[in-house]
């Protein structure tokens, strides 16, 4: 019974508990904005910036992907390669598709279109990508996943603990001042004056010459049709 009790003590974030999810969606941030960067330059031969947030290498798009391979395929991680697969393909697609919607709904505004491309659906997503998501959730769900995971619990109980919560507060704070500084982009394209001091402070630290650099793909929905 002692032995369980210290092995519950020192061993961090087991099974998919909160912590251990919270680093998942923290090393998809990141992991993802490096991927993308390296994917970018390879295409397009140039450097682009492919953060999410103000602050930090982070993209919470794909920490939330990595939550949803990791939470809505954990189930299936002993069953044939082909269920992983399609179930990334719907997985992956059915959340990249809620993405766009949510971000023309909220910000009026677009980070990728796919019209362009054959076998879409109103060009949020697209047949290509959608089977380039049941190839990631089989490399995660088979093969990284299960490491990276025995790396998170390694992590000593205390340090952990204290880094999770001191990296939650800041990710929270970072996703707060990023969605209000693109709120007020939004705001500021229709003509919306700054209304408070928030507000105005939002419109000197973050003008729209910092948030397309921070944001180069980022489009307004009128001017992308």
């Amino acid at each position: 019974m002692r032995e369980v009790f210290m092995q519950q003590k020192t061993n961090f974030a087991r099974g998919l508990s909160f912590y251990k999810l919270f680093w998942i969606f923290t090393i998809g941030c990141v992991a993802g904005v490096v991927l993308e960067n390296i994917w970018y330059l390879l295409a397009f031969h140039r450097i682009t910036n492919r953060v999410g947030l103000v602050y930090g290498p982070f993209n919470p798009i794909y920490g939330m992907g990595a939550l949803v391979i990791t939470v809505g395929l954990y189930w299936l991680r002993d069953k044939h390669w082909l269920w992983i697969f399609f179930g990334g393909v719907v997985l992956g697609s059915a959340f990249e598709y809620i993405c766009s919607w949510v971000q023309e709904a909220v910000f009026g505004t677009v980070s990728w279109n796919y019209s362009h491309l054959p076998l879409n659906i109103n060009g949020r997503i697209n047949l290509v990508f959608s089977l380039f998501w049941g190839f990631v959730a089989l490399l995660w769900t088979r093969f990284l996943y299960p490491g990276l995971s025995n790396l998170i619990e390694r992590i000593p109980h205390r340090v952990g603990i204290v880094l999770t919560w001191t990296l939650f507060a800041f990710l929270v704070y970072d996703i707060l001042v990023s969605a209000a500084a693109v709120g007020r982009m939004s705001a500021r394209h229709v003509g919306k004056p700054a209304a408070n001091r928030v507000e105005a402070y939002l419109d000197e630290q973050f003008p729209d010459e910092r948030l397309h650099e921070i944001y180069p793909s980022m489009k307004f929905v009128d001017t992308t049709k």
